[in-house]
């Protein structure tokens, strides 16, 4: 279940998509949860966002999209979700078995927590499900799971106001996960927030990617969080996005403050920032 959206993406998600544009991945076939082949977007404006991408992500999969402003990092994700339809290519999702709609497993966590002030914690990530017609009794069992996953089982009576910024990303990762998706979507879910928080929100997303085996795809602008977080670095190139460059971040698991402050994370974080040199210097990218 997609997180309750803006009237512009409300109506972007209820647009008939192409029937090339989002097509379903039998969820045995090669072990893919997402697969995108010659996806190009290009906006009513005519500026050319995406493209063309080619990206596949295996089912269970951490990977991050790392890459300059305006690369299409969040574009991808939209085309994912569903919320966008491309202009060229096809977008593959995985479905559960026996259910036939593409996109449905997909949870999404976008860059601001969107939460209603005059709710509680318990009813923002109950929406989900209300908007599902899940019955009562079902939906506060999911609700009480989801809160005491990230953490706030204490806090479900209390209001967006009484949060923190963390706290309040937390709510948002709740309901995202609320409806048991197999895709998590993260759009710079931590940007905002300052270094020590976002240090313990990135343990916290290991943490439950390890115990509930999601397949992440993950946007973020940040080298060291994208190598701390990922199996995978997708490097994009600036507009229109492609790939540039990927690294496969072998490290033992789990992953802790150890690796953080290790040669190996260092070094990995070396090569990723190599990738984005010609860029974060001014110089044309290729």
């Amino acid at each position: 279940m997609i997180e309750p959206q803006t009237s512009s993406e409300k109506a972007l998600s209820e647009k008939s998509l192409p029937e090339a544009a989002l097509s379903e991945i039998d969820a045995g076939v090669a072990g893919l949860a997402v697969s995108l082949r010659g996806v190009t977007k290009v906006y009513d404006s005519g500026v050319l966002a995406l493209g063309p991408l080619d990206l596949e992500v295996r089912r269970g999969e951490f990977v991050s999209l790392l890459g300059p402003s305006g690369c299409g990092k969040s574009t991808a994700l939209r085309l994912i979700a569903g919320l966008n339809a491309p202009t060229s290519g096809t977008v593959g999702v995985s479905n559960r078995a026996g259910e036939t709609r593409a996109g449905r497993s997909i949870g999404f966590v976008f860059q601001e927590p969107t939460l209603m002030p005059w709710a509680s914690v318990r009813e923002n990530v109950r929406l989900p499900l209300k908007l599902a017609h899940v019955a009562l009794a079902e939906g506060s069992a999911r609700v009480g799971e989801a809160l005491t996953q990230v953490g706030l089982a204490e806090f479900a009576e209390a209001f967006p106001r009484q949060l923190s910024g963390g706290m309040k990303m937390r709510v948002s990762l709740a309901r995202a996960l609320v409806t048991d998706p197999d895709i998590l979507l993260m759009d710079e879910p931590f940007a905002a927030l300052d270094e020590i928080t976002r240090f313990r929100l990135n343990n916290d997303l290991l943490s439950l990617w390890r115990n509930l085996r999601k397949t992440v795809v993950f946007v973020t602008h940040s080298v060291f969080e994208s190598v701390y977080l990922s199996q995978r670095v997708i490097v994009m190139t600036p507009r229109p996005g492609r790939i540039k460059a990927e690294f496969r971040i072998d490290a033992a698991e789990p992953r802790d403050e150890d690796f953080r402050t290790s040669a190996d994370y260092a070094g990995y974080c070396r090569m990723v920032s190599n990738a984005l040199a010609p860029w974060q210097s001014g110089q044309p990218g290729s």
